[in-house]
């Protein structure tokens, strides 16, 4: 006869789990942190930034 299943165990195991896989990207964005990389997320003048830029290549193509 197989074992009994002992969720408790396999719980703590995903949890494990999910906090080792947590702990690895927030390691990575660290790294990309310090070595000046950009990690894909914008910052709010950024997207401004991008938007003018955007709006003033169509108006002159307009014009």
């Amino acid at each position: 006869m197989a074992f009994k299943p002992n969720y408790n165990q396999q719980r703590a195991e995903r949890n494990r789990a999910k906090e080792q896989k947590k702990q690895e990207k927030l390691q990575r964005r660290e790294d990309a942190r310090r070595a000046g990389e950009p990690d894909g997320t914008e910052t709010q003048d950024d997207a401004l930034a991008t938007e003018t830029d955007t709006d003033t290549k169509t108006d002159t193509n307009n014009a």
